[in-house]
């Protein structure tokens, strides 16, 4: 990496005409901004499509995308959607909520499906069936697991008929059959998604801007990766999770986290050659310039908790291969751009294995001013090879921080920086920007200046995450101005 720097903004909080951001104009603006405020990285979230509570950490695939993101405008351009169902969509959906905006945009989408697959003429056709053929070692499986979630009421994959838990091959093929149609609507749906995906990052990248993806170490137990790949994962005869993710209690909980995910079978993923996570990386890489690796510490030891209990209490750590993946994974190419996310409890182990590999780690400033001159967040203790935030998607803005410190812990942030009435959230990016870390990254929220009311995830909420979206024109020339500057003061403007 060299010395830049760049935001943080899923694209789901990008402004537009619906209640949740897409790949269309904003998205693009959003990029020019980028360019004239001197960044080069554009840090997102995982790009999933999403189930209960709109996490992008708990989505239905790992290799699909997101249906709600894509532009319902570039659709009445290519004539397979009607511009004034669009128009009455957009005007129902000021009423509505997050979640009830996707079902509008669902809607929507599946008319524009039937448009596309009735077409007898279409210049995309070829296009379309080209990517159903590249993509079909994980796609036929989504589009089936998303057409029998509807066929079952949204029930999730463990509650189906057991011949379809177990997925026998009899039923398999008939129900392919019986919803056959609905099938190429979902199919059709990831078709347009990777066409405006793929789009708006030649667009980033022409203008020199990287995208900085992320991938969860575990996935989704309601998710088509578990039920197409059961004896990748420890579960029972009957799909049930045996084991499930977490962290331990620690200072935060008593009673540690409870995450649900079930666990791999580290040794089955072993005996295939890690095929399945090489595949993974392989496909994230192509969707990204560079990736964020969510629970690193998980590819050392995971804490294991049996699915039985209601908390993470009674777990135990289970050593996981990750030296062996990452030497498979780097025997293909020994410069992968993979950063590690190593917050939290990080022992020796964890620590060894990210450095011999050597992958960035995370650098969070909001957790450098509470336990005196060893704190390793602490700019002084910075490394270059490391990237440093004011904050994460998981904190709060550093203005909500900030007013929301003792005033013992407002005191050590000011000795520290020498200031008796820090502006805050500028003295933290000026902080970030400083550090001899090579890339620096800041939330959006915390360049607008916006105070807790706009954090985008509490954790521990079950409700309530993931809906921030930014108001329109936040983004100002003057904001640009004022970015481009203090990036070229700290020597971090790459681009021109």
């Amino acid at each position: 990496m060299q010395r830049s720097s760049g935001i943080l903004l899923h694209p789901t909080a990008l402004s537009g005409p619906f209640k949740i951001g897409d790949l269309g104009k904003e998205a693009r603006l959003f990029i020019d901004f980028l360019t004239k405020a001197g960044q080069s990285v554009w840090q997102i979230l995982p790009l999933g499509p999403t189930g209960y509570g709109h996490s992008p950490y708990n989505a239905l695939s790992a290799f699909a995308g997101n249906p709600a993101l894509i532009d319902l405008q570039q659709l009445v351009d290519s004539g397979e959607l009607e511009r004034s169902d669009l128009d009455q969509a957009i005007k129902k959906s000021m009423a509505l909520d997050f979640g009830q905006v996707q079902e509008v945009k669902n809607d929507l989408l599946m008319e524009a499906g039937q448009s596309f697959l009735k077409a007898s003429q279409c210049p995309r056709r070829d296009a379309f069936e080209s990517f159903c053929i590249e993509q079909s070692d994980w796609l036929d499986d989504f589009s089936l697991f998303m057409a029998l979630r509807e066929e079952f009421s949204g029930q999730a994959w463990f509650e189906w008929p057991e011949d379809l838990r177990t997925r026998q091959q009899q039923t398999l093929d008939a129900y392919r059959t019986e919803l056959s149609q609905r099938c190429l609507l979902h199919k059709y749906q990831q078709f347009v998604f990777s066409e405006q995906w793929s789009a708006l990052k030649d667009y980033a990248n022409g203008k020199g801007i990287r995208i900085f993806g992320d991938i969860p170490i575990f996935v989704a137990y309601d998710s088509v990766d578990v039920w197409a790949n059961q004896y990748l994962f420890q579960l029972d005869e009957k799909g049930r999770a045996l084991a499930v993710a977490g962290v331990p209690p620690d200072y935060f909980s008593k009673t540690g986290q409870r995450w649900g995910n079930p666990l791999y079978r580290w040794d089955r993923l072993a005996e295939e050659d890690f095929h399945w996570w090489q595949r993974r990386f392989e496909y994230q890489l192509k969707c990204s310039d560079l990736v964020r690796i969510d629970h690193f510490r998980g590819f050392q030891a995971c804490w294991s908790i049996p699915a039985k209990e209601k908390t993470a209490v009674n777990g135990h750590w289970e050593d996981v291969p990750g030296r062996e993946l990452f030497t498979k994974l780097f025997s293909h190419n020994n410069d992968l751009p993979i950063i590690a996310e190593d917050l939290g409890i990080i022992t020796p182990e964890v620590e060894k294995l990210r450095d011999d590999f050597g992958l960035p780690g995370m650098k969070i400033l909001q957790f450098a001013f509470d336990s005196g001159p060893d704190n390793p967040y602490l700019p002084e203790n910075h490394i270059a090879n490391s990237v440093v935030y004011t904050g994460t998607h998981d904190n709060n803005t550093t203005l909500g921080w900030w007013r929301e410190l003792s005033r013992e812990q407002k005191d050590q942030v000011r000795e520290y920086l020498q200031l008796n009435r820090p502006k805050m959230p500028q003295e933290l990016i000026r902080l970030a920007m400083s550090s001899v870390a090579k890339l620096c990254i800041i939330p959006c929220q915390d360049i607008l200046g916006l105070d807790s009311g706009s954090r985008f995830n509490t954790p521990g909420r079950a409700t309530g995450n993931w809906e921030w979206q930014m108001k329109p024109e936040a983004l100002t020339e003057e904001l640009a101005e004022n970015l481009f500057c203090l990036t070229q003061n700290y020597h971090r403007t790459t681009v021109q």
